[in-house]
């Protein structure tokens, strides 16, 4: 009895398969910017607005004086806060990818001061999934966060983020936390990139932190940084440069502090690029250049329909903010995408 190899087999199974041709071209004006999915060979170079001052290559973070007792503490791409108290420090997220470099600071900053209190900004892991470490080394220490925040976290049951000891709840409605000398005001204002996400606001130092909704110098990560409510996040950055009078943001990732100018430039994207999808979603037609047969399978047409709006809305947007915001060049497509996709479900209002 002969037997088959498996490269036989299964050179046999692909001959009775039905073969489809594909064609791999751009869909008509596409620009040079490779789509998702796509070998990229090289990307935008970043601009001068998204550098920030070097990391010290032996300790891997660095600690900005905000002033007033606020430190921000980053290792280039990850950013969190330290206030010091007269009784201790305060920290503000506790990122993974800073890690031990965490507790590293706080030596740097009050040696042999103990952490009274880890406030979360929101839920997500990649900025407090080192909070157990934290825990153990001060474990008498207040764990503080926004309702939404527990909720989220009761239902992971993640061991690396213990369940927050003090809540407040609402929205704007401030939570103030008084540590010794220092006072931090905590308020939530409603879904955004994460419901639970509130502003921590050091009056003292004029800094705000608020986490994955500005992104100084730099487009926002993909999808409107995978945000859970489109119009809060629109609603949020419209309004956080009138209700803080900040010299310091915080924002969570990239190298350096921002500014209001940056949030102002971010305002100004966000709305072109709402524009850029209205115009694309109002001037594109279902269907078309599509093969007739495939118009029958509606999957495919609103594929083809969505990837030419989401062509259209790039092209718009590359001319004016290619050469703005670093790394344009790597998340343009998604920032389409999820644009379009808001308009479509939530509604084309600002």
């Amino acid at each position: 009895m002969r037997t088959r190899s498996l490269a036989g087999w299964l050179m046999l199974t692909a001959l009775a398969l039905p073969t489809y041709a594909q064609t791999l071209t751009p869909y008509p004006g596409a620009t040079d910017i490779a789509p998702p999915m796509a070998h990229n060979d090289h990307y935008d170079p970043i601009h001068e607005a998204g550098l920030a001052p070097d990391i010290d290559p032996e300790k891997g973070y660095r600690i900005e004086d905000l002033g007033a007792g606020a430190f921000m503490v980053t290792e280039g791409v990850y950013q969190m806060m330290i206030v010091q108290t007269d009784e201790g420090l305060v920290v503000v997220d506790a990122p993974p990818p800073i890690g031990d470099k965490i507790l590293k600071a706080a030596e740097d900053i009050a040696p042999g001061a103990k952490i009274t209190h880890l406030i979360y900004s929101h839920a997500h892991v990649d900025h407090i999934g080192f909070a157990a470490q934290i825990l153990a080394t001060n474990p008498e220490m207040q764990i503080i966060a926004h309702q939404e925040t527990a909720n989220i976290l009761a239902r992971a049951a993640d061991p690396n983020r213990p369940l927050p000891t003090v809540t407040f709840d609402g929205i704007d409605t401030p939570f103030q936390v008084t540590a010794a000398n220092q006072l931090l005001e905590l308020n939530y204002s409603g879904p955004n990139h994460e419901p639970g996400n509130i502003e921590i606001w050091h009056p003292e130092s004029r800094t705000l932190m608020l986490i994955d909704v500005i992104f100084p110098g730099w487009m926002m990560w993909r999808r409107m940084a995978i945000a859970h409510d489109i119009p809060g996040v629109f609603d949020l950055v419209g309004q956080i440069n009138a209700k803080y009078d900040f010299e310091h943001l915080v924002a969570g990732h990239v190298g350096r502090a921002g500014t209001k100018a940056d949030v102002e430039e971010q305002l100004a994207f966000m709305t072109d690029l709402h524009g850029a999808a209205l115009n694309a979603l109002g001037s594109t037609a279902i269907a078309e250049g599509m093969a007739p047969a495939d118009t029958t399978n509606p999957w495919a047409v609103f594929d083809n329909f969505i990837d030419r709006v989401t062509v259209q809305c790039v092209a718009e947007l590359a001319p004016e903010w290619r050469d703005k915001l670093s790394g344009f060049d790597v998340f343009i497509y998604d920032q389409c995408m999820a644009m379009e996709q808001s308009i479509r479900v939530d509604g084309p209002s600002l």
